[in-house]
C-alpha cells in the first residue's frame, strides 16, 4: 500500500531546496502519494521557483499579507496545516530547515501525532537570536522529528550531542546542490551581462533581520569603500522587499554608478549571475552552500554561521558586520590571487548532488520495512 507524504514549504529558499526532493518522490509513484503544500510565506518569489521546477501544489495557504508578523505566520500556518492534515491523514510530513513555516507545519503535525521528517537538520549557532527566529525554529523541530536528514557529519554530531536517537539521523548532503544541477546552466544570457562587461562582479545579498540598522550600515560603508579602492569591480545587489532596507540602500548607494540595485531575481537568473561573479558577499544561508559549488569564494556578512563546515573547508570567510573587517576581508580576496585561488578551489562540503535520492531511499526503507 502506498504511503502518503506531504512536503510543506513557504519561502523561496525552501522551495529551491525542496523542489528536487519533490521531483524524486514524483518518480516513485508505486511507493508514494506525494502531496505538495505551500504556505505562501513568500509569494511572487515562491511562484517563480514552482514554475521553474514545474511543481503544482495541491494546497496553497496564501498567508502572505502586508506587514505580516511572526505571530501572523505561525498562527495561520498552524491552523491551516491542521485542516490539511485532518483532510489528508498523511503517513509523513516533510519540512525543511528553519523558517516559521517549517516550525508551525511541524508543530501542527506533532500535535496530531503525525511523523515529521526534517530536511537540513542539525544546523546550529547555539544563539537563539542569531539568526532570529531561525535558530529557535530548527532546534525546536529537532526535539520531535522522527527522521533527521543532516547535510554533513558536523550537523549529525550536533544532533547526537543533543541526545537525539542515532538511528533517527541520516547524513545525506544538502538538496540545494541537487537543485543547482538543474539551474546552473539553464540560462545562457542575462539582461545584466552587458552592464557587467569585463569588470569583476561582486554579487551582494543582505537582508537578515539581525543585520537591520547599524550592522547593515557598517556593511554598506565597507562596500562603498571597496568601490573607491578597487577600480575594476562592479556590484549587483538584488534587493529584498523590506522597506527599511530600501531606505538604507537609497541613503548609501543612490550616487554610486558601479553598483546596480535590482529587484529580487528568479533562481535561474540568480544562479547565472552567481556563475559570472568573482566573489559573493552575503548574509544568506543557502548561498553559503551554493556558491562554493560554482567555485566562488563567499564572504559571510554575519557574526555567526550555522555552516562552520564551509569555514573549515575554506569555502567561506566569516567577516561579521564590522566595517573594517568586511572591507579588509573583501580587499584581500580582490587583491591577493593566492588567497582567492585557495578559496575558489576548496572542496564544497555539502554533497554531490544526490541528497534527494538518498532521502527518498531512506524514507522508503524506513516506512516500508516497518510496515
Amino acid at each position: 500500500m502506498k504511503k502518503k507524504v506531504i512536503l510543506v514549504f513557504g519561502t523561496r529558499p525552501e522551495a529551491i531546496k525542496m523542489a528536487p526532493l519533490v521531483k524524486v518522490f514524483e518518480k516513485e509513484k508505486s511507493f508514494f502519494e506525494t502531496i505538495v503544500c505551500v504556505t505562501g510565506q513568500h509569494k511572487e518569489m515562491l511562484t517563480q521557483v514552482l514554475d521553474i521546477f514545474k511543481i503544482r501544489p495541491k494546497y496553497n495557504l496564501e498567508i502572505m499579507k502586508k506587514n505580516q508578523t511572526l505571530f501572523d505566520i505561525n498562527n495561520e500556518v498552524l491552523i491551516g496545516m491542521k485542516n490539511i492534515y485532518e483532510a489528508e491523514n498523511p503517513d509523513l510530513v516533510l519540512v525543511h530547515g528553519d523558517t516559521s513555516t517549517t516550525y508551525a507545519a511541524a508543530l501542527a503535525a506533532f500535535y496530531m501525532n503525525i511523523d515529521v521528517g526534517h530536511v537540513e537538520a542539525g544546523l546550529r549557532t547555539y544563539n537563539v537570536y542569531e539568526p532570529f527566529p531561525e535558530e529557535f525554529n530548527r532546534q525546536a523541530v529537532s526535539i520531535f522529528a522522527k527522521f533527521n536528514f543532516s547535510p554533513t557529519k558536523r550537523t549529525q554530531e550536533n544532533l547526537l550531542r543533543e541526545g537525539k536517537n542515532p538511528k533517527s539521523i541520516f547524513i545525506t548532503g544538502n538538496t540545494v546542490i541537487d537543485a543547482l544541477q538543474t539551474t546552473k546552466d539553464a540560462l545562457k544570457h542575462s539582461q545584466h551581462d552587458e552592464w557587467i562587461g569585463n569588470s569583476r562582479l561582486i554579487l551582494l545579498t543582505c537582508h537578515r533581520r539581525e543585520n537591520l540598522g547599524k550592522p547593515m550600515e557598517n556593511i554598506f560603508r565597507a562596500v562603498k569603500r571597496l568601490l573607491k579602492e578597487v577600480n575594476d569591480i562592479k556590484i549587483i545587489y538584488p534587493l529584498h522587499k523590506n522597506p527599511i532596507i530600501h531606505e538604507l540602500v537609497e541613503d548609501h548607494f543612490s550616487n554610486e554608478t558601479r553598483i546596480k540595485i535590482i529587484p529580487p531575481l528568479d533562481v535561474l537568473e540568480f544562479h547565472h549571475l552567481m556563475k559570472k561573479s568573482y566573489i559573493v558577499m552575503t548574509d544568506s544561508g543557502g548561498i553559503q552552500e551554493e556558491a562554493p559549488s560554482l567555485g566562488k569564494p563567499v564572504i559571510v556578512l554575519r557574526n555567526t554561521t550555522e555552516r562552520p563546515e564551509g569555514v573549515e573547508a575554506g569555502t567561506l570567510k566569516l567577516a561579521g558586520t564590522d566595517e573594517n573587517n568586511v572591507f579588509n576581508v573583501a580587499l584581500e580576496l580582490l587583491s591577493n590571487q593566492t588567497t582567492y585561488f585557495k578559496m575558489s578551489r576548496a572542496i564544497n562540503p555539502y554533497g554531490d548532488g544526490n541528497a534527494s535520492k538518498k532521502i527518498v531511499n531512506i524514507i522508503k526503507n524506513e516506512l516500508f520495512s516497518k510496515a
